[in-house]
């Protein structure tokens, strides 16, 4: 029914699928919130322009193209095909400091985004990111503009053990408190970051507006998903939820969004592979719509 109102046809048909993966770098990495280093990110980049990633596979296995944004990693990447640079800056600052970027720069985030989904082909987009550190961003928009307990909405990230998980609540709850001003959507995005949320947020609302099915990742891309339709509450309509993960907050965030996702399958990884291993089921919807035969 959804696919139906969305292409608006009793018989959809689900056409070239994009896998669109966002990519950038948080100035808050350097107060050791990650299990990881911010290096990781523009490594695993190359991994995904090279087909060695997570979602390389899922794409190549379902006949996904798959396109790596460049929206403000930290690291010059050498222009080739399956890269669109749409580089604010070379990552966000330090939330914990102070905004993680200007007012001007959300705007031209949002703006890249929008034009990033005018280019694409097809009628469905699937979102993943990357970005080291990028939950603790996702946790905060979360907080603020769902209202969700911290404690309820910080996670384990990408590993994190006990004593990271103590130390990445207390630098976020610094950082929630620094900018308790910033309760408006755009103002919080600024305030928390990252630009390949952003991004996603301009990205998606273009995709609404063009009428392409979308369908949302794990945690980070949720978070978008959340500024988005605090913006554009019809957003909602376009939205498939592919899964519930492992990220502790995941469980707040969908609840917020009233949001039923297709697959539990405890996944951490991101890069839109949740998003990707629930396409089959998202394309069987439109294929037994449109041509599974009735008694009539």
């Amino acid at each position: 029914l959804q696919l139906g109102l969305i292409l608006r046809s009793e018989a959809p048909v689900l056409r070239e699928p994009q896998a669109l993966v966002f990519a950038a770098d948080h100035g808050l990495a350097a107060q050791g919130v990650s299990a990881y280093p911010q290096e990781v990110t523009w490594q695993m980049v190359e991994n995904m322009l090279a087909g060695g990633a997570a979602i390389s596979v899922f794409a190549r296995q379902m006949g996904i193209a798959l396109t790596l944004v460049d929206a403000g990693v930290a690291h010059d990447f050498a222009p080739r095909a399956g890269l669109v640079s749409r580089k604010i800056a070379h990552g966000t600052q330090d939330a914990s400091l102070g905004p993680a970027m200007s007012a001007a720069q959300c705007r031209d985030a949002i703006a890249a985004g929008r034009e990033v989904v005018r280019g694409m082909p097809g009628n469905a987009l699937l979102f993943g990111e990357m970005g080291i550190a990028n939950t603790s961003s996702a946790a905060l928009l979360l907080a603020r503009l769902a209202g969700v307990p911290l404690a309820d909405a910080v996670g384990r990230g990408t590993g994190l053990d006990d004593a990271g998980l103590v130390h990445k609540q207390a630098v976020l709850a610094r950082t929630l408190a620094l900018h308790a001003d910033a309760s408006a959507p755009l103002d919080a995005l600024a305030a928390f970051g990252g630009f390949e949320i952003a991004m996603m947020v301009g990205a998606m609302l273009q995709a609404a507006h063009e009428r392409r099915v979308i369908v949302v990742d794990g945690f980070i891309v949720g978070a978008a998903q959340l500024v988005a339709r605090t913006l554009v509450p019809a957003l909602h309509d376009y939205c498939v939820f592919s899964h519930l993960g492992a990220e502790r907050g995941h469980v707040a965030l969908l609840s917020a969004l009233r949001a039923e996702p297709l697959l539990t399958l405890q996944l951490r990884l991101g890069e839109g592979s949740g998003a990707a291993l629930s396409w089959p089921l998202i394309d069987a919807a439109a294929r037994m719509l449109a041509e599974m035969s009735s008694f009539e």
